[in-house]
């Protein structure tokens, strides 16, 4: 179950040596993940936790071969970095920074059109969790003893939708089963269930976190507000339903869940 990273994906973060981007690159190389070094501007030529420290991106993927990428940046540079990722040919871009403006995030994904599909830097995030591949690699923020997942994050706008990685794991042999996470606000799980209804085998499962949240109000998220049919978590479950997605009514019972459908399978 690798479908974007995998054991030999080269890795470099991007404020690799900040309070954050040390606690966490620590954590994804004691991990297994395969982490190259790192970018901070102004400290190139250095090396932070044993790895070699460039003054950018494109000096960074040059000297490494780097292939993938983790920002641990301030809200109003993370565009910058990502885009700056994408232009020194990063494949993979996990954008883990809360916070991005969404015109910042309008800006990033216009830049990416400019890109052919084959070429274009796949960006997770931001606000999100990150990637994981069980005992390969991970490029995130997760305790990686439970994770087994792709955390798309919660902003408005984000890098790769559900349909999106789903897609991916449709064509990965290792892959039996898809379990989808999602919430109130934002139509982006009944779009994937859509997607899976017409172009997948594989089963999918979903849980919809908010089933009691009332509509119109903020729930503290950045992405989970409901206003308009089919985004609170009642009729997000009913359009699941519809197409053909079986539904987790809480988290306690997602594996006995996922057994059931395989077991059907």
């Amino acid at each position: 179950m690798a479908v974007i990273i995998d054991k030999s994906t080269k890795i470099i973060i991007q404020g690799f040596t900040g309070k954050m981007g040390t606690f966490h690159a620590e954590e994804m190389m004691k991990y297994g993940s395969n982490v190259v070094g790192g970018v901070t501007p102004g400290k190139g030529g250095t090396k932070h936790l044993d790895r070699p420290v460039f003054n950018t991106v494109k000096e960074a993927v040059k000297e490494t071969g780097a292939t993938a990428s983790i920002l641990f940046v301030p809200p109003a540079f993370a565009a910058d970095s990502a885009m700056e990722a994408a232009d020194a040919g990063i494949k993979t871009c996990v954008a883990i920074v809360d916070g991005i403006p969404s015109h910042d995030m309008i800006k990033i994904k216009r830049y990416m059109r400019r890109y052919t599909k084959s070429g274009k830097m796949t960006l997770v995030g931001p606000n999100c969790a990150g990637i994981i591949s069980p005992g390969k690699s991970m490029l995130g923020i997760m305790p990686g003893h439970i994770y087994k997942s792709v955390g798309i994050g919660g902003d408005p706008i984000n890098g790769s939708s559900f349909r999106d990685i789903i897609e991916k794991f449709e064509t990965d042999e290792e892959t039996d089963a898809i379990l989808m996470i999602g919430e109130i606000g934002g139509p982006q799980e009944v779009a994937a269930g859509h997607f899976a209804k017409e172009n997948m085998k594989k089963p999918v499962i979903a849980y919809i976190a908010g089933l009691t949240a009332p509509k119109g109000r903020v729930m503290g998220h950045a992405g989970a507000i409901v206003s308009a049919y089919g985004e609170s978590a009642v009729e997000k479950v009913e359009l699941l339903k519809e197409c053909g997605v079986t539904i987790s009514k809480n988290p306690s019972v997602m594996g006995d869940t996922v057994k059931e459908v395989l077991g059907k399978s």
